[in-house]
């Protein structure tokens, strides 16, 4: 417990150290806190949404504040509901089952401790990190701490901005529905290095790498300065240069494709080059103990990756209801597509396949869910059903990493496929939605003016600098952890089983 604890302190004091080099966002000024004074004043509270930050400044002085929808209110905290279910228990079950038994409890442990771990670090620092305005690699300190999210003498709460001009969201249900996203991707790389790792390495590892490459990708990627803040044309390259530096490259990603999964992914895999084999991997049987559990929790990542990308059209309007029937219909044809595969390959089509390519249907899903139509969602899936697949057999062995649960065979090609191809079918022509081209007077894009080659370009930019940064940042964060608490348990402890050399516990008792 010594040196958990001490870990848990040396993370937390290299966190805020980060953060102090962080530029301070100025003012209130691009901030969207439609709070009913006395004074009847608007003021602009900027923390943005996960796709769209806060709202516009000094414009509105004199509009009336404005007032969330409560179906938008209702409909963010459902999908923060789901997000939650999609990690505890979604994640650990399907992790869980795929281990052996005797380190079932270890990876339930990591996936609920990491996601709480992550959580509180969000409320205190991440949040204000991510979103509020600094500079195109990560924002101020605004929000520290939840700094000026609500007035508790008043009983006012700050609004968020939403894809809509005049139509905002509780900043604080924006920001609960964000924590979620950067405890689910940090659990995610659990995965990859599970049944050597200690408790303590994963929690400091994840500390540093949740606030150097979550935190400044989830920036870059997510942060603008929201709709109303387009007031004018003149206003237009102002408020663009204040967006996160992928945004201002008019990369599309609805929900994560390079936030979550690609940065994700690449951090797995250098853990399990940095870690090392389990001990016996090629000589020693090391199938799943538990199908069943792994299919439930599959299941449950389904069920939840709903709130996960409709959620994050922020309103309960046609998007949502876009990236919900994407959701569904990509996710369905990759696990035909990976059944189909492996019955080509082997023979046969297993359980683990159509529950892995359900995974791999929804990752690819994610940066695509809004912005594509039914169709391009379809090919999305069928392609990631056949390309996670290879991930996972073919790639697994060029690499030579023993990734123990496929985290880049699945999260990192189903991210890379779905941000590719998203740039080809949010094309008008292919039946996309196109996106924003005029702000200020909320214009598409027309199919004339799309081409797909320029955005698939941009696309592969986003994917480009994200692989790059998360890979340095995971490089240097597990050589740290190594030079401290260390990384990997005994020989001894491996053989025995971390459910009871770092837990005490059992799963099972016969």
């Amino acid at each position: 417990m010594k040196k958990l604890f001490a870990s848990l302190a040396l993370g937390l004091s290299l966190c805020f150290g980060g953060a102090a080099f962080a530029q301070t966002a100025p003012a209130a000024e691009a901030k969207v806190e439609a709070k009913v004074e006395a004074k009847a004043e608007a003021k602009v509270d900027a923390a943005a949404p996960a796709t769209a930050p806060a709202a516009a400044p000094a414009a509105a002085e004199a509009a009336p504040a404005l007032v969330p929808n409560k179906g938008d209110t209702a409909w963010m905290m459902v999908s923060t509901i789901l997000v939650i279910m999609m990690v505890v228990p979604g994640l650990a079950l399907f992790y869980g089952g795929l281990v052996r038994s005797k380190n079932m409890l270890s990876v339930l442990m990591q996936v609920m401790v990491t996601f709480s771990l992550i959580t509180v670090l969000w409320f205190i620092y991440g949040y204000s990190l991510a979103f509020t305005e600094g500079n195109a690699y990560i924002g101020g300190l605004d929000r520290l701490f939840m700094n000026g999210i609500w007035d508790n003498a008043a009983g006012t709460f700050a609004n968020a901005a939403t894809f809509s001009k005049g139509v905002v969201i509780p900043e604080i249900t924006f920001a609960g529905f964000q924590a979620t996203f950067a405890g689910i991707t940090c659990a995610l790389i659990v995965g990859a290095f599970a049944e050597r790792i200690k408790f303590s390495a994963v929690l400091l590892f994840m500390t540093l790498w949740f606030t150097f490459s979550y935190l400044p990708i989830a920036h870059m990627v997510w942060f603008w300065m929201g709709p109303d803040a387009y007031a004018t044309k003149e206003v237009v390259d102002e408020m663009t240069g204040k967006a996160g530096l992928i945004w201002q490259w008019g990369a599309l990603d609805f929900a994560g494709g390079t936030v979550v999964h690609i940065n994700a992914a690449v951090a797995g895999l250098v853990g399990a080059f940095m870690i090392g084999k389990r001990v016996g991997y090629g000589r020693e049987a090391m199938a799943p103990h538990s199908l069943t559990l792994t299919m439930v929790g599959a299941s449950l990542l389904w069920v939840g990756w709903f709130g996960f990308n409709a959620g994050s059209a922020l309103e309960a309007n046609g998007f949502a209801a876009l990236a919900f029937v994407n959701t569904l219909l990509a996710t369905a044809a990759a696990v035909l597509a990976w059944c189909v595969g492996e019955a080509l390959m082997r023979g046969k089509a297993s359980m683990l396949g159509a529950a892995s390519g359900a995974v791999a249907g929804l990752v690819a899903i994610t940066p695509a869910a809004g912005n594509v139509g039914i169709g391009g969602a379809l090919v999305i899936g069928i392609v990631a059903g056949f390309a996670c697949l290879w991930g996972v057999n073919g790639l697994k062995k060029m690499l030579g990493a023993d990734d123990s649960l496929d985290v880049f065979g699945v999260h990192g090609v189903g991210g890379i496929v779905g941000a590719l191809l998203t740039g080809v079918f949010n094309s008008p022509a292919l039946g996309g939605p196109g996106f924003v081209a005029d702000w200020v007077t909320v214009t598409m894009v027309t199919a004339a003016d799309y081409s797909i080659a320029a955005q698939v370009w941009t696309q592969a930019k986003a994917v480009l600098l994200t692989i790059v940064w998360s890979g340095v940042v995971s490089l240097v964060a597990f050589k740290l952890v190594d030079l401290t608490v260390g990384l990997r348990v005994s020989e001894e402890e491996e053989r025995e089983g971390l459910d009871i050399s770092s837990h005490g516990e059992t799963a099972y008792h016969s």
